[in-house]
């Protein structure tokens, strides 16, 4: 049977995140998922499969130069927020903002501030916001789904409409000339991005919540359950804290980290390298995987050396200690990172992103108005499909472009909702990197985060679609961009009065 760059290609994924959802287990559900790859690659060989999916899958994932640099990056930001808990940091900036930050919906506005504030990478993102808001959040009686969401919300949707990040680095090298003036023109036709902020800002003001995310916020304010019975593992041990603790101990190694995480990305796009080359082109040439390791390198040797001489609250055995201990916190996310990555090699072996290029190039000869918005649909599902974002939008935009020069009205638009549709199928999937490391940063049950926040990251993007409807007929930004918001708060609110009709 040929599976080469059909639909069964897709098979893979669609197992595993079928039985992630079905069964609430993830690491069975994507090693399943890996091992049908697997047998249909190898035609049923039995010695086949075993070589693809640990050969060519398991072993490949984690020796690539790329992964390990993430994979480092997780390890020392694990001992980074152990360290900051264990020398009270966390304690203590919990105590500074519970006096300042009197409301739930406070609470929840200041996390959404903090994720657009550190917009430079979604990784980054996902893990610094959830170790300095859990204290606050906490405080403020809010789930850590809902935190969870929150933080995924503002990692992939803000870094995708920001100029300096990452993401804006991995649009730009998948356009071959001018990606950087395409992605800032694309940014205010990417509605999924723009309408998910739209909505974290209804959803806290308003103070309601549906699907299944209503009965963990409403466990967690009657009854102070966070967890709702489903207690992430990574606090089944609780740190010895010092009361010596202080905001700075929590303050100064975000600082260090954020500014170190900046210069390190920019290093490795040669901003250093003494020929000439710019911030914004350096930050576009750059690799986040070198630039977040080696950032986070440096700040574990500084903070080290911050409280070891400088604070002088914590000895050099206790602060080694925190190594095995942010390891161990991160396992977790690391094991399921790694299975990720393994399920993306087997669909991409099977020639997955081939299928869905070619159905875009089959549909693009009619409906051309429509397109945007098909493209978006397309978007969704490949990137939902494999977990990834950038591997869609860097097989979706050169296609695009290749149907509709940027010269074309509906270049740009197109553009965006590739763009807006990876963001969207990546932030819905359970095997995506960005989901597992919200759930890791704000310490959730990973298959609770991703229930939880389907419904929500569906709703965006149903306004989103009609929204790129709209814009295939008129290709304004100034015009169509006002109309989405409107959808997008007029739906919330009809969705409000329907959740209170139920409740009464």
């Amino acid at each position: 049977m040929a599976v080469q760059q059909t639909f069964w290609s897709l098979l893979p994924a669609i197992i595993a995140i079928g039985l992630a959802l079905i069964t609430k287990e993830v690491y069975s559900s994507l090693f399943i998922g890996i091992l049908c790859g697997g047998l249909l690659y190898s035609g049923f060989s039995f010695e086949g499969t075993i070589t693809h999916v640990f050969n060519d899958g398991i072993v490949a994932s984690v020796a690539d130069a790329y992964n390990v640099g993430i994979l480092v990056f997780l390890v020392i930001l694990g001992t980074l927020v152990s360290i900051m808990n264990k020398a009270g940091g966390s304690k203590a900036f919990g105590r500074w903002a519970s006096k300042r930050i009197k409301s739930r919906s406070g609470a929840m506005l200041s996390t959404m501030l903090l994720g657009v504030l550190i917009f430079v990478d979604d990784y980054f993102n996902c893990l610094t916001v959830g170790s300095v808001m859990r204290p606050v959040t906490d405080e403020n009686r809010i789930s850590r789904a809902k935190l969870s969401y929150l933080i995924d919300a503002t990692a992939a949707p803000v870094c995708i409409i920001a100029p300096v990040s990452s993401w804006a680095a991995a649009v730009s090298g998948f356009v071959e000339d001018g990606g950087f003036s395409l992605f800032i023109k694309a940014i205010p036709y990417n509605y999924y991005a723009l309408l998910t902020i739209v909505m974290m800002i209804v959803l806290s003001l308003a103070r309601f919540d549906y699907g299944p995310m209503a009965s963990f916020e409403r466990n967690a304010i009657e009854n102070g359950d966070l967890f709702s019975g489903k207690r992430d593992e990574s606090e089944r041990e609780e740190l010895v804290v010092t009361e010596k603790g202080r905001v700075i101990d929590l303050v100064f190694p975000i600082i260090v980290l954020i500014i170190s995480c900046v210069v390190g990305m920019i290093y490795s796009g040669g901003f250093f390298s003494g020929e000439g080359v710019g911030f914004v082109k350096a930050f576009s040439d750059s690799d986040a995987s070198v630039g977040l390791m080696l950032g986070s390198g440096f700040t574990l040797i500084v903070t080290v050396l911050y409280f070891l001489f400088v604070r002088r609250t914590l000895s050099l055995s206790e602060l080694m200690k925190s190594l095995p201990e942010g390891f161990k916190s991160m396992v977790g996310a690391i094991l399921i990172l790694v299975l990720a990555w393994t399920l993306k090699a087997m669909t991409d072996s099977l020639g997955a992103k081939e299928f869905v290029a070619g159905v875009v190039e089959r549909s693009a000869g009619g409906f051309k108005v429509f397109l945007p918005a098909i493209i978006f649909l397309i978007g969704c599902f490949l990137s939902f499909a494999t977990g990834t974002s950038w591997g869609t939008f860097g097989i979706l935009i050169p296609i695009t472009l290749a149907v509709f020069p940027l010269s074309d009205p509906l270049g740009v638009v197109c553009v965006s909702a590739c763009m807006a549709g990876a963001v969207c199928g990546d932030h819905c999937s359970p095997i995506s990197d960005t989901t597992i490391m919200a759930s890791a940063g704000a310490q959730c049950d990973h298959v609770v985060h991703v229930s939880t926040q389907l419904p929500y990251a569906m709703t965006v993007a149903a306004v989103s679609f009609v929204t790129y409807i709209i814009a295939g007929i008129i290709p304004n930004a100034a015009l169509v961009l006002p109309i989405g918001i409107v959808f997008m708060v007029l739906s919330l609110f009809c969705i409000k009065k329907s959740v209170g009709k139920k409740a009464s």
